[in-house]
């Protein structure tokens, strides 16, 4: 059966971009592979607590100058990806605490409590819990 197995998310830079994901919002490095064949490193993360079977992050970093452009705008400027969580509370003072900056301040919604943060480089993310536990 078909299902998504990694999104990819251009970076600037495969190193500056785990210190983010990991150092600051918790991520688990899944894996990081050197290709030298394509001189690329295959890196995949995911969300703490996130089942192994879980879509993965596959941070690709930008190899030309069009694909560069669209570091820190993949998206337009709308928001991105969306980051459920089953304690927003703990979650947005752990982020907050480790300087994550927030664009959009909490607020409760029928379909859950939101806030949108933003990335080192830009991207817009969702923090939800939704009501409904999805």
């Amino acid at each position: 059966m078909p299902h998504l197995a990694h999104v990819a998310l251009v970076v600037r830079d495969y190193d500056e971009a785990l210190a983010f994901y990991i150092g600051k919002l918790g991520f688990v490095a899944v894996e990081d592979t050197y290709q030298p064949e394509q001189d690329k490193r295959w890196v995949t993360i995911r969300p703490p607590g996130a089942p192994a079977s879980a879509t993965t992050i596959l941070l690709a970093r930008a190899a030309t100058p069009e694909q560069a452009r669209f570091v820190g705008d993949q998206a337009g400027g709308r928001v991105f990806l969306f980051l459920a969580t089953d304690d927003f509370d703990r979650d947005f003072a752990a982020y907050a605490a480790a300087g994550i900056r927030f664009v959009r301040a909490p607020a409760v919604h029928d379909y859950g409590k939101v806030a949108v943060f933003e990335d080192l480089y830009g991207n817009r993310w969702d923090l939800v819990q939704f009501a409904d536990g999805r």
